[in-house]
């Protein structure tokens, strides 16, 4: 009898230790180790989570000091005035009323940036498509697909000329405009831990917000920053690489359809919504990086690129200049195809896969 009582402890005391593997394993996958690592040679890295996804970024600084704290209070800010999914921010109130004035100096930059690119690709990017991804699945409120009536219901209400603003307050020119800037945001909240950081005297950094990065001066090696591109398979590992590219003082950003998507009666939906016709887009294009000025003008761009195809992509490249990108596509037959822009060639290699 001591015997078997003393099993069924040793048994208990296991299954006490499973159980507890597992909840701290659970907790490790919802909530991502954030950190700081500084290094001998003077370069510190700081990971964390904003925006629904995570951020790495990496300096020189040769008096190793630690930013943590006051990044995570800048990104805090910063979703406070660009995300639809805090209720209290200033584009959540925006969209539940006809003018907002400005608040903080994040809103005014990201209509003059969200302008210029709605007019460069014609309306290929355009952060008045907020009810459209809602109604898709990909806002904050979840799936509410419609029949194609309501759909062109939705779309009397897409067009950022619809959209007024000057130095002091933003306004509606139609009820019911509702923004999103979910494809510039994340860009944006980049550029402005590099502005941070570079307020601080540092100016060799790679900073990274879910797959978006900027790179300035160079790393511990004195060279170029270089990144990885994911292979465009929706079945294939995060770290599976396609290419790497050196980035000279740019932001970088990639856009595509083949890990962000649903699938519903058969038919798979891209994350990708057009502007133009309503529904989630059907090409042949996988994926879009584009490198930029700043990472959220490279976001915008990589968003538009995805909703034009690859064609049009590279016809405003070639006619505009005003980025560079590398396409990854399927041609007729559905091999696996590429276009590099002439400035980035010299910038970019392929990973040997044979």
């Amino acid at each position: 009898m001591r015997n078997n009582a003393r099993k069924n402890v040793i048994y208990s005391i296991i299954l006490l230790l499973i159980v507890f593997i597992v909840f701290l394993y659970r907790q490790n996958q919802q909530n991502p180790r954030e950190a700081t690592t500084v290094e001998q040679d003077g370069r510190v890295i700081l990971t964390g989570q904003t925006m629904g996804t995570t951020y790495r970024v990496v300096y020189l600084d040769e008096q190793s000091r630690d930013f943590k704290k006051q990044i995570d209070s800048v990104l805090v800010a910063f979703n406070k005035s660009q995300s639809t999914y805090i209720e209290d921010s200033e584009i959540s109130r925006f969209n539940r009323q006809d003018t907002l004035e400005f608040e903080s100096p994040y809103f005014l930059e990201v209509l003059e940036s969200s302008r210029e690119v709605f007019e460069l690709t014609k309306g290929s990017f355009d952060p008045t498509i907020g009810p459209l991804v809602n109604v898709w699945g990909f806002g904050p409120e979840g799936a509410q697909r419609k029949d194609s009536t309501e759909i062109n219901d939705l779309l009397r209400l897409v067009d950022f000329n619809l959209i007024g603003y000057d130095s002091n307050q933003v306004w509606k020119t139609k009820p019911g405009v509702y923004l999103d800037f979910s494809a510039i945001a994340k860009g944006y909240g980049v550029d402005v831990v590099v502005d941070f950081l570079e307020e601080q005297g540092i100016y060799n950094m790679l900073v990274e917000i879910g797959g978006e990065l900027v790179a300035r001066g160079v790393n511990e090696n004195g060279e170029l920053w270089k990144v990885g591109i994911n292979q465009p398979d929706e079945a294939g590992a995060k770290d599976d690489l396609f290419s790497i590219i050196a980035l000279d003082n740019q932001g970088l950003a990639t856009s595509g359809n083949y890990r962000n998507f649903y699938e519903r009666d058969g038919i798979k939906y891209s994350h990708t919504i057009s502007p133009k016709t309503g529904f989630p887009v059907r090409h042949s294009l996988l994926s879009a990086t584009v490198v930029a000025e700043n990472c959220m003008l490279a976001d915008a761009y990589a968003t538009a690129l995805m909703v034009m195809g690859t064609e049009e992509a590279i016809a405003l490249q070639e006619s505009s200049q005003a980025f560079e990108m590398l396409l990854i596509f399927n041609d007729e037959e559905g091999k696996l195809e590429t276009f590099v822009s002439e400035g980035l060639k010299p910038f970019i290699s392929f990973i040997d896969r044979d």
